[in-house]
């Protein structure tokens, strides 16, 4: 067996692995690479295999740095399956159908850029297969699979492949090998979500490494942050502004304003969720909350709707978004994307981040090269939709809110194997703290454990 590191390897982003068998080619995850513009260059660059030679891709969730190149690899020749759990799956519509309008528009300005249509879109979903958390699928006699709760986003996943060989001199013992992809691992007691599986049997581990490097700040003072950011940027007349991801961060956030809010901790102020995407997706969250954790079932079971609470307000068009100006603030705004690079934060971001009044949360991520990471590493002025922009409002950063696991979430996944587990690689994070969590498996797990490199292939046996 060979494993071919695509992507995700001393890096966040581009996720993708390739695994060869004597007879199948499996794909794990087909993601873009965002942040630098020469991460950016290679989702131009030609899968480094035949797209017609692979049988099966396995989807660990939707996010784009983990499925925004499948329309190119459909486009050039893909046509097996493609197994997902049934949220990422609806997800993964809405994220390819949002990635497109983008493109387009970014063709405008640039060539050479990825673009695929609605048919493609839709080619890309009939390939899908729904498949549910603990179930094994056989994608062949020999080769089978199956899905684990990752706690990261709604109906993410942990990947377990089991492949049988025979060896000895008849050819009649059986060898099973089982390999685990992480995916992206949640961060631990987060709203709304169950928590991440352990996993006990593994050969080989594949452990992802954001924040492999830190902790997060409690959890449990999380929502404490925020009451404290809210009630100081109304004190000041303000304009809070909230960079968020569509996908998890903004319903997480909901989750937490309708709990401060229906018991008085702030002040009913206009909440104006300003994305399109993040609407269609809370939609979705609403169709599966037996994906739920049982904290956020019992809330709906008492009637309470958790996405919900007085002073929100829905902006789907651009003419209810560009409204939001009107109001006068105080008042808070939650946009995409995430790490400011596009969608319509940055039209907030240009007209109140020079306002000291004014403050901008970051919840998020904010990878090297982003117009978020400029900001939370304390650029005095940045360059917003060509215009030069000074940074005068105050700027907050919770990393608690982070989906990921922190190192300490990391350590206690991976102990969680029961020996022995020949080599872990870790794998999506960059460079420090893939290395640093490496060493710590290592010194504390005495397990072996390896950064790779982008293309390294290794044999498995």
């Amino acid at each position: 067996m060979r494993l071919h590191f695509l992507g995700g390897a001393g890096i966040v982003t581009g996720n993708s692995y390739l695994l060869e068998t004597d007879k199948e080619k499996i794909l794990i995850d087909c993601g873009l690479f965002q942040g630098l513009p020469e991460l950016e260059a290679k989702n131009r660059e030609p899968f480094p295999f035949d797209p017609k030679e692979i049988d099966f891709v396995l989807i660990t969730h939707s996010h784009l740095d983990h499925i925004g190149r499948l329309p190119l690899l459909v486009e050039d020749g893909f046509s097996g399956k493609i197994f997902a759990t049934p949220p990422t799956m609806e997800f993964a519509r809405l994220m390819l159908e949002d990635t497109q309008k983008v493109m387009y528009e970014k063709a405008r300005k640039e060539e050479g850029l990825i673009i695929f249509g609605e048919n493609e879109i839709q080619e890309i979903m009939d390939l899908f297969v729904p498949t549910p958390y603990h179930q094994k699928i056989n994608l062949s006699e020999n080769v089978s699979f199956e899905f684990f709760e990752a706690g990261h986003i709604l109906g993410s996943a942990i990947i377990r492949l089991t492949i049988r060989r025979a060896q000895g001199k008849n050819k009649k013992e059986i060898k099973e090998t089982k390999i685990v992809f992480s995916g992206d691992l949640g961060n631990t007691r987060m709203p709304i979500l169950r928590p991440l599986e352990k996993i006990e049997e593994a050969n080989y581990v594949l452990v992802e490494s954001t924040y492999g490097d830190r902790l997060h700040e409690d959890k449990s003072k999380t929502k404490d942050i925020v009451e404290d950011v809210v009630e100081e940027t109304i004190a000041k007349n303000g304009v809070l502004m909230i960079p968020s991801f569509a996908l998890e961060r903004t319903q997480q956030l909901l989750y937490q304003l309708n709990e401060l809010v229906e018991h008085k901790r702030i002040p009913v102020v206009p909440v104006f969720i300003d994305s399109p995407l993040a609407i269609k997706v809370t939609a979705v969250y609403e169709k599966y909350r037996d994906y739920f954790n049982q904290e956020a079932r019992q809330l709906i079971k008492s009637g309470d709707d958790i996405f919900k609470f007085p002073g929100l307000k829905m902006t789907p068009s651009i003419k209810e978004s560009k409204q939001i100006n009107d109001v006068l603030p105080p008042k808070i705004i939650i946009a995409g994307s995430g790490m400011s690079q596009g969608g319509r934060i940055m039209h907030h971001e240009l007209r109140y981040l020079p306002e000291a009044r004014n403050t901008l949360l970051l919840v998020s991520y904010q990878a090297q090269g982003t117009l978020g990471r400029q900001i939370l590493d304390g650029a005095k002025e940045v360059k917003i939709l060509d215009q030069q922009v000074a940074v005068q409002a105050k700027i907050t950063h919770i990393s608690g809110y982070s989906a990921h696991a922190d190192q300490a979430g990391l350590m206690d996944w991976v102990a969680g194997f029961q020996k022995p587990v020949k080599k872990i690689f870790v794998v999506q994070g960059e460079e420090k703290p893939a290395n640093v969590l490496a060493q710590k498996i290592k010194d504390e797990l005495g397990i072996s454990a390896e950064v790779p490199k982008i293309n390294q292939v290794v044999e498995l046996v």
